[in-house]
């Protein structure tokens, strides 16, 4: 997947140089060495792109970073998060740079990963959301999705994601809208921030010469009652955070109303208001939520030419699902067994050592 865990890594790896290369995975290779990708190749390269720190993407890059691939692209050195990345065979993929000082590491994002993101969308609870509870059933299944029998590594699991004031600002533009530049606004649940948000997000931005989108993200609540099921996957914290990272979007607005009001447009400035193409969903009370950008003459639906919508994804993930958990038992698997080895490394210069005596 590409989620906001991503996105703080890759801003933390752009802090670190002046230009950021990020190399993405063919689906055949993540097939390979971790189990099957959630979003094909083609929406990773478009999605990664999407991200506002990255500068440039290149498509179908080893699994293995060697120092021939750095030099091919004139990289000082490469970043990967403070977690373990193995091979099939349980090698360590970043070997070879770091025995030449050609790594470097970035803290990891607490609280997400592809695993925990998977096991929401298989358990179908609402527990997850902002304003819930970590029930029992929740924290049973945080203590046991993809856990192998033997054990549980740092890495792969599932945690809870704590916002902070800080990591909104490390995202956030901190641009207002200057004389000149239209002031476009878009509201939605934007969960599980996907390929069809990017598409239809950039087509948003094209439609002024100096676009200043403003995205309205909806309470968890409000998703849910026009979403049902377990919707959102993603709570308000993590899909305000989704949302920042992309490079079209410059403001977001945290639990927007469901419907546009006249305060809303007034206090933004609002020039235009844009909707996809799927089914606007009619107000609580039956009104349309768009009534008044309507009545205003600057309401405007957008055609983002993507059909992948959140519950696409989700049928794509139940469709696999036997192959998801064993994905994620195999890969802690690997995980602990390379914990135990790096262990007994250390262990053993020890007792050599304790020889020389």
């Amino acid at each position: 997947m590409v989620h906001y865990g991503h996105s703080n890594q890759l801003r933390q790896a752009r802090a670190m140089g002046d230009h950021l290369i990020v190399g993405v995975h063919t689906d055949e290779e993540i097939a390979k060495h971790k189990g099957p990708p959630v979003f094909t190749q083609e929406e990773r390269y478009k999605m990664v792109q999407a991200i506002k720190w990255v500068d440039e993407v290149v498509p179908a890059a080893p699994y293995v970073t060697t120092l021939e691939t750095l030099d091919k692209y004139n990289c000082d050195f490469c970043v990967h998060g403070n977690d373990i990345t193995l091979t099939v065979d349980g090698r360590d993929t970043y070997e070879e740079v770091k025995q030449a000082g050609r790594y470097r590491e970035c803290k990891r994002t607490q609280g997400v990963s592809t695993t925990d993101l998977v096991g929401r969308m298989l358990l179908v609870t609402k527990a997850h959301h902002s304003s819930q509870e970590m029930s029992s059933e929740y924290r049973e299944y945080a203590d046991s999705f993809g856990k192998c029998p033997g054990g549980r590594n740092p890495w792969t699991g599932v945690s809870q994601f704590l916002q902070t004031s800080q990591k909104i600002i490390q995202f956030a533009s901190g641009k207002e809208p200057q004389p000149g530049e239209t002031v476009i606004y878009v509201a939605g649940a934007f969960d599980l921030f996907h390929i069809g948000h990017v598409d239809f997000l950039e087509k948003v931005y094209g439609l002024a010469e100096r676009p200043y989108v403003i995205a309205g993200l909806h309470f968890d609540q409000e998703v849910n009652h026009y979403k049902g099921k377990n919707y959102p996957i993603m709570n308000l914290h993590e899909r305000t955070l989704s949302v920042l990272a992309c490079r079209y979007v410059s403001e977001v607005v945290i639990g927007a109303p469901y419907s546009v009001t006249a305060e809303l447009l007034d206090h933004f400035k609002v020039d235009l208001v844009c909707h996809g193409k799927t089914e606007i969903v009619p107000d609580k009370d039956g009104s349309d939520p768009y009534e008044e950008p309507k009545r205003r003459g600057i309401f405007c639906q957008v055609d983002s030419g993507n059909d992948l919508t959140t519950d696409l994804i989700v049928q794509r993930i139940i469709k696999n699902r036997l192959e998801y958990e064993a994905r994620n038992q195999k890969k802690e698997a690997k995980e602990l067994a390379f914990q135990e080895a790096m262990r007994r490394q250390e262990v053993q210069p020890e007792r050599e050592s304790d020889c020389d005596f």
